[in-house]
């Protein structure tokens, strides 16, 4: 008698948060935050290491759009962070949960500078 075929169940995946794609129209109320770091001299690894530690967490948070990290091929030491949340509001939630109080804890032994704008998309 032939074996019957059992079927294997598949776990359910999360649902992935929709990333915003260049070109792509913004919801209403999203900003975007272009936030420029300035590495202090002999600190650029441990800063890049922290600044990495934070893009995997604040990417899986509610109402964030994006999340990158860049670093600057003119200037060494020198990062930028391209973030865009659903409102001012949600941008604010983040500035409370532990990774980005953790980062906040320590990063002036870290920078130099730190220049943070907000923007909202017109186009």
């Amino acid at each position: 008698m032939p074996r019957r075929k059992t079927k294997t169940r598949r776990r359910a995946r999360p649902k992935r948060r929709k990333r915003v794609l260049s070109g792509e129209k913004l919801p209403k109320d999203a900003v975007t935050l272009i936030v420029i770091l300035r590495a202090r001299e002999g600190q650029e690894t441990l800063l890049e290491a922290e600044l990495r530690a934070l893009v995997g967490p604040s990417r899986k948070e509610e109402g964030c759009l994006t999340f990158d990290l860049h670093r600057s091929v003119d200037t060494p030491g020198s990062f930028l962070l391209h973030e865009v949340w659903a409102s001012r509001d949600v941008h604010t939630d983040h500035m409370h949960t532990p990774h980005f109080l953790r980062w906040n804890a320590g990063k002036d032994a870290l920078i130099t500078s730190r220049d943070g704008t907000f923007w909202k998309q017109i186009a």
